[in-house]
């Protein structure tokens, strides 16, 4: 039986998209059957046109459905990933975030492994604040936050106990090699947790 990993990320100029794909494809080599959704983008076209990369990543993206709340009752796992704007979650995903009232509220959300991921433009430009941010909404659901800790190598590289992180500005293309082998590695301890837990439900029923 596999485990059902959603991987749902926003992003503008392609950072947080790259580590969307890298928690997914570690997600799949764990054994998990992975859906990638894209937020929806609520910039207006005209400033989303003003910066090329921005236009292209959401080109580039185009194929990607938008997460639903029929993925979150279908995934084992969930995994967010988002820019850091002012140390916080980035609007389009905060905004899909705030239609899941219903389910959380009829406990559909509860005992869902989690995880969160995030990109910054500085150094210390809030990803350890926006990762935080995320988990007060799955702390909220009754969800299951796994760390990525600093568990492995991968981990210890890219060093964030809190989730996965990269570091990408004008100058400074990323995510880095290290960046995307802590995101394979957290997909994969994500969809792992979750696979141990389904099995030890199954046995127990």
């Amino acid at each position: 039986m596999a485990i059902t990993v959603l991987v749902a990320y926003y992003s503008a100029g392609g950072t947080t998209r790259r580590l969307a794909e890298a928690v997914a494809e570690g997600a799949e080599k764990a054994g998990g059957e992975v859906r990638l959704r894209r937020a929806e983008e609520t910039a207006p076209a005209e400033i989303v046109a003003g910066r090329q990369d921005w236009a292209d990543n959401l080109a580039a993206t185009d194929h990607l459905a938008p997460p639903t709340h029929e993925d979150l009752r279908w995934a084992d796992a969930i995994m967010l990933g988002t820019p850091t704007r002012y140390g916080n979650i980035a609007t389009p995903l905060m905004r899909f975030l705030e239609t899941t009232g219903p389910l959380w509220f009829a406990d559909e959300l509860a005992d869902k492994v989690v995880g969160g991921f995030a990109s910054v433009g500085t150094a210390h430009g809030g990803h350890e604040s926006t990762l935080l941010a995320l988990s007060h909404v799955f702390h909220h659901w009754g969800a299951l936050y796994v760390s990525p800790g600093y568990l492995g190598e991968a981990s210890r590289a890219a060093g964030n106990p809190y989730g996965v992180s990269a570091l990408a500005s004008i100058g400074r293309p990323g995510p880095s090699e290290e960046e995307l082998s802590a995101a394979r590695a957290y997909g994969a301890r994500v969809a792992a947790t979750a696979g141990r837990l389904v099995r030890g439900a199954l046995r127990d029923e």
